[in-house]
């Protein structure tokens, strides 16, 4: 059901309520504006994330939309989006505030609501951002791991912006383990991606990424 959907849904109940006597409807009606508040939050909290990529300028208030939306999300029983704002406000306390220890305990427990509701692009979102806690951590190989299992299910998915996303970061382990001519094709594939779907961002990504590492 559409935002507008439960709105004027909530504003038939209230008629129900109020002239029909069913008291019972003002719950009903709660619980699909608390829907709409949770979305809001959720979409809010990601302009602001991505507000912060552009500007490097924390905004508190994202990570305040990320848990109220994970809160109403809890409280009406929507596992996938519980699961989805809890990655992000583990996404806020890890990019923003460069604070793995703290992200960790949302990671995970996203992970386990995006394996049960089934939500594969969450998923890949949850396994890559734990990919960097591996890789923070001084374990190259648990790193490797999630992000190839991330690029999979992005290829199963055909988000191929995403695709060229990970590939960056693969390019870049592989150079940390200097084998180079990996690293280069890792790359080419990404810029390939990238280009095929007009993803100017991760164009400028793979460019930078070839001049830290020296790779053509």
């Amino acid at each position: 059901m559409t935002a507008d959907a439960r709105i004027e849904r909530a504003q038939l109940l209230y008629d129900r309520a109020v002239f029909g006597g069913d008291s019972d409807a003002l719950a009903t009606a709660e619980l699909g504006l608390d829907a709409v508040e949770a979305d809001t939050a959720l979409a809010r909290g990601r302009l602001e994330h991505a507000r912060f990529l552009e500007t490097r300028v924390e905004n508190a208030h994202e990570l305040a939309l990320f848990e109220r939306a994970a809160e109403l999300y809890g409280r009406i029983g929507d596992v996938r989006g519980e699961g989805e704002a809890l990655f992000w406000a583990g996404t806020f306390h890890q990019v923003v505030r460069d604070d793995n220890e703290t992200a960790l305990p949302a990671f995970l427990r996203a992970r386990d609501l995006a394996t049960r509701a089934g939500d594969r692009l969450t998923l890949s979102y949850v396994l890559r951002h734990l990919g960097f806690v591996e890789h923070m951590a001084g374990r190259p190989d648990a790193a490797g791991e999630h992000f190839e299992e991330s690029t999979r299910l992005r290829r199963d998915l055909g988000f191929l912006p995403g695709v060229a996303a990970n590939l960056i970061t693969l390019a870049e382990f592989a150079a940390e383990q200097d084998q180079r001519d990996d690293a280069a094709a890792l790359l080419k594939e990404a810029d390939e991606l990238a280009e095929s779907t007009e993803s100017h961002g991760v164009l400028r990504w793979v460019a930078a990424a070839r001049e830290r590492l020296d790779l053509p």
